[in-house]
């Protein structure tokens, strides 16, 4: 500062450089005699450092590079360069998460090293330099790993007196390769005095992804050699300047004229500073003294060296903090108006929200890792805990051990006193029968071994006999739904046959009536496949539903049968590719959580294991707050002494619910009275609705999944109270019509050629879907694609059914689009729905093709439409009501103008 009227703009730059200054002005003023006593001490560290070739990419051509390569102990970094006297490393590879590789197939010499975000390609000259890298990289990699983790007692052995600790370290190749001599010729310090190889190519060892560096370790090289000779320095000693790949031409210029005018500066300090530099020189160099004081100023130009290194290296922050400080200044000012240094300002601030958001997603990675630490952490005690009591037992063990060895030991130093105590033949049969044990010792021992042996071999038998079990159980499989797909077709030749019958001769209609009457009865081989678990399609699924409709018309029973095979087939072929990876990653989360992964695979369907599990636990979440304790119970005692006035239409209503169920064919069933319980407390429970057709249906579905009827009376209250928009099932189903007029808006944005098609042919489609939205596809799908629907229902609500329902339409739209004649629209509408077999594919319609549906939409939609719909509804109101008073007031005239026929003959 000047005067105290300007402050650094750089606060903690000048801080540093006064610490750097600092340094170098006390570096020349140490105990120089100290320094050379520890410089003589200390004992030369090998170094893991030499040339390399590594495999680079030109574009679509590979080359090899030759690099300098040294390990960085503080960092574990592998870091390479160029040449062994380049300054500045051309980049480095993170050996702390790294494998590494050698393949018999490569090259001699040739071997990887694998890290999570790139595979590094490099060749030794020969097979044992290679091998000595890869085991150097290997104890560098464990060294470093056991320094940061820290592993307490347990893992490591206790060092002898004279073994020191790091050779009690176990290593990754310890009991497997011999350790490897080390090439002295390729690989250490003195391979940096040898030349670099040259490649074919001039060209071909220069980076050109690193520009700067080369240039900086250039222009080094040039002035280390001109201006100071002998003092050249290696990267694999010191610290290079730092790369600079996006400094400005300007910078870069500056840089160039700082680094042509420090080298002669610092040559002539070096002669002004340390005169007794120059004049040792002069003076008999045979003189230990003077030995001794070339040392001390060695040490001492070294220390000068990192200092003036350090203030080096804030010059260049300083210099690019400074850099973009006066392009953000320059832009400001050369701006036009105020609009436009607003708008600079506003880009400042959004750079800052995206660093502080960037701030947050790494501040919460690192909870997520030190959670992860904590649970390995405890891992490692409990580890050590174990080892600890094994170590307890074994030294339990050689106590004993110890104790009968000297026992012994005693017995037989002692033998005249025991001769005295034992008879001889006591003494001879107590060695007979050591002899004896020591026999069936070493008999047992071969015994274990040929045990172990064949344990080994019947294991590697069963993992081969699993294998091909396996393998042919999905050849089964793939085979079967082939099966299915050929007996689908003959169906499908065997359905045009019957349409064309008209044409066909009296014998060969008859022989396609016979062949039909045959295909439609149930295969009696299906059931014995059965057994191997191979045929998810039954006569009933699961949950009771019936896999093949039975329709009155004989085209659409053969329609069902095609239907049931593509839906066996694409089971089939889906289970082990899609199912069976599904069911393992649901198998492994033990704990349910909302998150965007739980959301993925409910929307992919819920195995039929887990489902009753994830369904209790979907409706806990959300009605957490209306669980009582014996709420359920107390609803039913109301039930009991008071009669509902909806209970007369729940009776009616349950011989019609799921009429394609076995658990409700028959009133006898054990669902019945569960289903009437679970209504009728439902009817209780919500007064203002009582009881809707519809609701039986829906009951009925949580019945079947949950079995429980207290779990299965709250998923009904979810969904009406929780899922359902208000007025959905009330007298007027006033939210019922309001969805159905939204659902036609996203059906013309959606499909436009459907919904050209149904105007054209005035179809209105809310008579087919109204039904849909009310019940949740019930009766409308098959069992299996409906209950994949009901999952992602219960977990996000009722746009998973406009979602379905629009993928329904496009599903089948080219077929629809086919169809001329309004009439056979309609007919195919009323079954279509059950001809859609395969649930994956609608499922990717639903949720990717029907994309983007954002709920804000259908809220606002919802919104409208119930303004306009209400409004219509109370001008129909008056209309009725000015229409009752017009016939009360003609009522009340023709009475009063009436007149008797007495009246009429007088």
């Amino acid at each position: 500062s000047q005067d105290g009227q300007k402050r650094c703009p750089y606060p903690w730059f000048c801080q540093k450089l006064g610490m750097a200054k600092e340094r170098a002005v006390s570096s020349p003023h140490r105990d120089l005699g100290n320094a050379q006593l520890n410089s003589s001490r200390e004992e030369p560290r090998k170094k893991l450092c030499g040339y390399l070739n590594k495999l680079g990419v030109k574009g679509p051509i590979k080359a090899w590079k030759s690099r300098w390569f040294f390990y960085d102990e503080n960092k574990c970094h592998l870091l390479y360069c160029r040449t062994a006297q380049d300054v500045n490393p051309l980049g480095s590879i993170d050996l702390s998460s790294a494998g590494f590789d050698c393949k018999v197939e490569a090259d001699e010499g040739v071997f990887e090293i694998r890290t999570p975000s790139r595979v590094f390609i490099l060749k030794a000259v020969s097979r044992e330099a290679r091998m000595y890298w890869l085991q150097q990289l290997q104890m560098k990699r464990w060294a470093f790993c056991n320094t940061q983790t820290g592993l307490p007692g347990p893992y490591l052995l206790q060092p002898g007196p004279h073994k020191p600790l790091i050779h009690l370290l176990p290593t990754e190749g310890e009991g497997f390769l011999p350790p490897v001599k080390t090439p002295t010729d390729v690989v250490g310090l003195k391979a940096a005095s040898l030349p670099a190889p040259q490649l074919s190519a001039a060209l071909q060892n220069i980076s050109l992804k690193h520009p700067w560096t080369e240039i900086q370790n250039t222009i080094y090289n040039i002035c280390g050699t001109r201006q100071l000779p002998g003092n050249g320095r290696s990267i694999s000693g010191v610290e290079g300047f730092p790369e600079h790949p996006g400094t400005p031409a300007e910078e870069q210029e500056d840089t160039r004229a700082g680094l042509r005018s420090y080298w002669p500066r610092k040559a002539k300090w070096l002669t002004n500073s340390f005169p007794a530099f120059t004049e040792g020189l002069a003076r008999e160099r045979s003189s230990p003294d003077n030995v001794a004081v070339l040392q001390q100023q060695v040490l001492t130009l070294t220390e000068e060296l990192k200092s003036q290194k350090e203030l080096v290296q804030l010059l260049h922050k300083a210099l690019e903090a400074a850099q973009q400080e006066k392009r953000a200044s320059s832009m400001y000012l050369t701006a036009a108006g105020d609009r436009d240094r607003l708008e600079l300002v506003r880009h400042k601030v959004r750079q800052i929200m995206e660093l502080s958001n960037r701030v947050e997603v790494l501040e919460s990675d690192r909870r997520e890792l030190e959670q992860s630490l904590a649970l390995r952490d405890s891992r490692v005690e409990e580890l050590q805990k174990h080892v600890q009591l094994l170590m307890d037992k074994n030294h339990a063990k050689q106590q004993v051990i110890l104790k009968l060895t000297e026992q012994i030991a005693l017995d037989l130093s002692e033998p005249e006193q025991e001769a005295d105590a034992v008879a001889a033949d006591t003494l001879y049969k107590q060695q007979e029968e050591m002899e004896h044990l020591k026999d069936d010792l070493d008999a047992y021992r071969t015994q274990n071994q040929f045990l172990n042996s064949e344990i080994h071999q019947v294991t590697k038998l069963w993992r081969s006999v699993a294998e091909k079990e396996k393998f042919l159980l999905m050849k089964c499989a793939r085979l079967q739904a082939r099966s299915c797909q050929v007996e689908s077709k003959y169906l499908m030749m065997l359905r045009k046959l019957q349409e064309a019958s008209p044409d066909l001769a009296s014998g060969e209609a008859e022989l396609v009536k016979s062949l039909i009457q045959e295909a439609l009865q149930w295969d009696v081989k299906e059931e014995a496949a059965e057994t191997l678990q191979l045929n998810p399609v039954r006569e009933y699924d699961d949950y009771g539903f019936m896999t093949i409709p039975k329709y009155e018309v004989e085209d659409w029973k053969l329609l069902a049968k095609i239907q049931a095979l593509e839906i066996k087939s694409s089971n089939l072929l889906s289970h082990t590719a899609v199912e069976k990876p599904l069911g393992e990653r649901w198998a492994s989360m033990a704990e349910l959580s909302p998150s965007t992964e739980l959301k993925g695979l409910i929307r992919c369907g819920i195995p039929v294991e887990h489902r009753q599990r994830v369904w209790k636990w979907i409706v806990t979440q959300r009605l957490s707050h209306h669980h009582a304790t014996n709420h359920f119970e107390s609803l039913l005692r109301q039930c009991e002494r008071t009669e509902h006035p909806a209970s007369r239409q729940i009776e009616l209503d349950l011989p019609r619910t799921l009429t394609n169920n076995r658990h409700f064919i028959s009133p006898t069933s054990q669902l019945v009275p569960k289903l009437r319980r679970v209504l009728l407390a439902f009817s209780w429970q919500n007064p203002a609705i009582g009881y809707c057709q519809g609701l039986n249906r829906l009951a009925a579905i949580a019945l079947l999944v949950l079995e429980e009827e207290e779990s299965a009376f709250w998923c009904l209250v979810h969904i009406v109270e929780n899922l359902m928009p208000a007025d959905y099932y009330s007298n007027t189903l006033i939210a019922s019509q309001v969805d159905q007029r939204v659902f036609k808006d996203f059906l013309s944005e959606k499909l436009p050629r459907l919904t050209a098609h149904f105007e054209q042919h005035r179809i209105d489609v809310s008579l087919i879907t109204f039904n849909w939205f009310l019940v949740a596809f019930v009766d409308s799908l098959v069992s299996d694609i409906l209950l994949r629907v009901w999952d992602a229902f219960l977990y996000e609500g009722t746009k998973v059914i406009f979602r379905y329902a629009l993928a329904i339409f496009k599903y089948n739209e080219e077929e629809i689009l086919r169809i001329r004649d309004s009439l056979e629209i309609y007919q195919y509408l009323r079954f279509f729905t059950h001809m859609i077999g395969d649930g994956r594919k609608l499922m990717s319609i639903a949720f990717n093709d029907m994309n983007p549906f954002p709920m804000k939409v259908l809220r606002n939609r919802r919104a409208t439409h119930r303004e306009e719909l209400e409004a219509e509804l109370s001008e129909l109101e008056w209309i009725k009501v000015q229409y009752m008073k017009e016939q009360a007031e003609q009522v009340t005239w023709h009475l009063d103008g009436a007149v008797s026929e007495e009246d009429e003959e007088m």
